[in-house]
């Protein structure tokens, strides 16, 4: 069976930095898969890189997606095709009301067209499943929104754009309790009603307490240098990373 991600052999480099060192990895359509590791290991520039952000340059290795070959294609080709890419900080866009926003990006998928009737009534549903105000809709994108408060819309985004595969960089990061039901609920929605895959970037195990992980993946300086299952992350969660650094070192130390 052809995954629905297929990473193969893929470097990249930023600023002619390399970063991430021939990382190979694979997603099934519905998988949850979780990526773990220290801060600066390059876990979130391989998402980046998988979403086609020019800041990154894929130097070799292939990314192929849903049977297509996206090594080349541009951020807005990947995201048509059904990758989503929920931001550790997403970018506040004064003048754009929300609204406005998600209207604009539902008419340019065939797919997700309807009536402004029949899209209201769908944002108005995914407010309420996600506790969320309906005046967040008429403020502007982002702007003088809270952490939590930009979560909640990414999750929103999440779930009226039904993407294939969403990638999750740090979306716990700094939030409350409330904040993290949030967004917990909004990954189950995910997953239950778009039946859509996972890659969870973390550092820690907090989001990860809520979430059915199918496949653990760790990164220490842009190697991916293990995998497993989800019991992976209660090992990780008890003993951090410090031998898969001290394992990395040793390895770069011989080839040096």
């Amino acid at each position: 069976m052809e995954h629905l991600l297929n990473i193969s052999g893929v470097s990249a480099s930023a600023d002619e930095k390399p970063i991430l060192h021939g990382v190979d990895l694979a997603i099934d359509a519905g998988e949850c898969h979780v990526l773990m590791g220290p801060n600066g290991a390059g876990k979130s520039t391989l998402g980046h890189v998988i979403m086609g952000d020019p800041v990154y340059r894929t130097t070799s290795g292939t990314i192929g997606f849903d049977g297509a070959d996206l090594t080349n294609a541009s951020p807005d080709k990947r995201s048509l095709a059904g990758i989503f890419l929920s931001y550790q900080a997403p970018v506040e866009i004064p003048g754009v009301p929300l609204y406005s926003f998600l209207r604009t990006i539902c008419q340019k998928r065939p797919e997700l067209k309807m009536t402004a009737k029949q899209f209201r009534r769908r944002v108005g549903e995914l407010c309420e499943q996600l506790d969320m105000d309906s005046s967040y809709l008429t403020r502007e994108l982002n702007v003088g929104f809270s952490g939590g408060e930009k979560k909640k819309v990414e999750m929103l985004q999440l779930l009226l754009l039904q993407p294939k595969l969403a990638i999750l960089d740090e979306t716990d990061s700094g939030l409350d309790v409330d904040a993290l039901s949030v967004v917990s609920r909004g990954i189950t929605a995910y997953r239950e009603q778009c039946g859509g895959a996972l890659l969870i970037i973390t550092h820690n195990t907090r989001i990860l307490e809520r979430v059915d992980v199918d496949r653990t993946h760790v990164m220490v300086r842009g190697h991916l240098v293990a995998e497993g299952g989800p019991e992976l992350i209660g090992q990780i969660d008890a003993n951090g990373f410090e031998r898969y650094e001290a394992a990395e070192a040793k390895l770069e130390q011989a080839g040096a």
